[in-house]
């Protein structure tokens, strides 16, 4: 979690929600909310939310793309351009 995210109680949530709305969706910092001195939601804009997403996704693929050369399932690029120039 980022230094600046900010930390509010639940009951900051339920009767600030449209000031918090406004403030999220204009500096992109996430809240952090508690219930009874507990972490248990962050609150986030979409556009934050959505590259934190595609962000997941490529990492995803790199694991697993390594875990395919770890176990030998790769070939060279002279090899593939190679079938891809014959391809042509």
């Amino acid at each position: 979690m980022k230094l600046s995210t900010q930390v509010k109680p639940i009951s900051y949530l339920k009767s600030h929600a449209a000031q918090i709305v406004d403030e999220i969706s204009e500096s992109r910092q996430p809240l952090l909310i508690t219930q009874n001195g507990e972490a248990k939601l962050v609150v986030m804009d979409v556009q934050s939310y959505e590259e934190q997403e595609q962000t997941l996704a490529l990492l995803k693929i790199l694991a697993m793309g390594s875990k395919e050369i770890q176990a030998g399932k790769f070939r060279n690029a002279e090899e593939v351009f190679a079938d891809l120039d014959r391809s042509e």
